[in-house]
C-alpha cells in the first residue's frame, strides 16, 4: 500500500496527508475547493518548517515530503488507482455517506475505503458502498502529525484482513493503533465528551468560571489542558455533534448536549476556528483570554 488518497483538506485532512507523505507515501490530497487546497499546503508546509527548526526533520525531507502531495478537484481521478483512500471531511453523516458512494464507485476493487470520522456508525456509512468488508474507520488525533494514537474502528462486516492491514500501516506512520468496535463514539469521544458536557454544565450552572473549571482539571487531574480550552480547540460545533450522536445512538440523557454549547455554535461562537468560544483568540499572537461572554 503505497497509494494514498486523502479526501477533504481540513484541519484533519492536512494533518493526514503529511503523516502519509512524510513516511514515504505518494498521497492525493483531494477537495472540490482549490483555495482550500492552497490553504492545506500552506499549512502542511508551515508544520514542516516548525518540524525543521525543532530539529526533528532534515531540510531535504522537507522539500520531499511536499513533493509527495498532488492536489486534485475531482474525487473521481484522485481515487483511480489509489490503495487506500481516507475520507476526512466535515463531521456530516449525509455528506459522508455521498463521498464514500463516490469513492467506492471509482476507487479501484481492491481499495480499502476509511473513515476519520470521530463517532458515525462505520456500519452505516458502509452500508453505502458495494465493499462494507473493506471499509473500516481510521480515527485520527489532532494534531495529526503530533498525536500517537489511531482508533481503528471495524465495521459490523470489516475483514480480519483488513483491519490488520490498518493497523499494520498505522504502525508504519509511528503511530499507536488501538482496535475498536463500531459503538456510538466509539472509545475516545464516548469518554472525552461526557466529561466536555460537563464542564460546559457546570458554566451554564455557575458552579465555576471557566478559566477555574479548567485549571481544576489540569492542576487537580493532570490534563495538559482543560476541558473548555479543549472543547475550544476540537472545535465546538464538532463537540455538538458528536454528542448528538450520543444522545442519538444510545437513546440516554446523559448524553444530552448542554443548552449552552448548542446556543454558542448557533451564535457560530465555535472555538478556535472562529476566534471566539469560551475563550477569545488573538489572530496575530495566538494568545487565549476569557471571552467577555463568561468574565467574572
Amino acid at each position: 500500500m503505497k497509494k494514498i488518497a486523502v479526501v477533504g483538506a481540513g484541519t484533519m485532512g492536512n494533518g493526514i496527508a503529511h503523516v502519509f507523505a512524510m513516511n514515504g507515501f505518494d498521497v492525493n490530497l483531494i477537495d472540490i475547493s482549490q483555495d482550500a487546497l492552497d490553504k492545506a499546503m500552506a499549512t502542511v508546509g508551515r508544520n514542516l518548517d516548525r518540524m525543521v527548526a525543532k530539529g526533528i526533520l532534515e531540510e531535504s525531507s522537507r522539500e520531499a515530503t511536499l513533493s509527495r502531495i498532488n492536489l486534485q478537484t475531482d474525487l473521481a481521478t484522485g481515487v483511480a488507482d489509489r490503495d487506500l483512500i481516507v475520507e476526512a471531511a466535515t463531521e456530516n453523516p449525509d455528506l459522508k455517506r455521498k463521498i464514500f458512494q463516490g469513492m467506492d464507485m471509482h476507487a479501484p476493487a481492491h481499495a480499502i475505503l476509511a473513515t476519520n470520522t470521530s463517532s458515525i456508525s462505520i456500519t452505516w456509512i458502509a452500508a453505502a458502498t458495494k465493499r462494507p468488508e473493506k471499509v473500516i474507520g481510521m480515527h485520527f488525533m489532532n494534531p495529526v502529525p503530533v498525536m500517537k494514537l489511531v482508533e481503528v474502528i471495524r465495521g459490523y462486516a470489516t475483514t480480519d484482513e483488513v483491519c490488520q492491514t490498518v493497523m499494520d500501516l498505522s504502525a508504519s506512520l509511528d503511530k499507536t493503533p488501538v482496535e475498536v468496535n463500531d459503538y456510538p463514539g466509539f472509545i475516545a469521544n464516548r469518554i472525552l465528551m461526557p466529561m466536555i458536557n460537563e464542564a460546559i454544565e457546570a458554566v451554564f450552572e455557575g458552579v465555576g468560571g471557566v478559566d477555574e473549571i479548567d485549571q481544576v482539571m489540569k492542576l487537580g487531574m493532570a490534563h495538559p489542558m482543560g476541558p473548555l480550552q479543549l472543547a475550544d480547540f476540537i472545535g465546538l460545533d464538532v463537540c455538538l455533534s458528536i454528542l448528538n450522536v450520543l444522545h442519538e445512538g444510545f437513546g440516554r440523557p446523559k448524553y444530552a448536549p448542554c443548552p449552552l454549547l448548542a446556543n454558542m455554535v448557533a451564535a457560530g461562537k465555535l472555538g478556535v476556528k472562529s476566534g471566539e468560544g469560551f475563550y477569545r483568540y488573538d489572530p496575530t499572537t495566538r494568545e487565549k483570554s476569557v471571552a467577555p461572554k463568561f468574565q467574572r
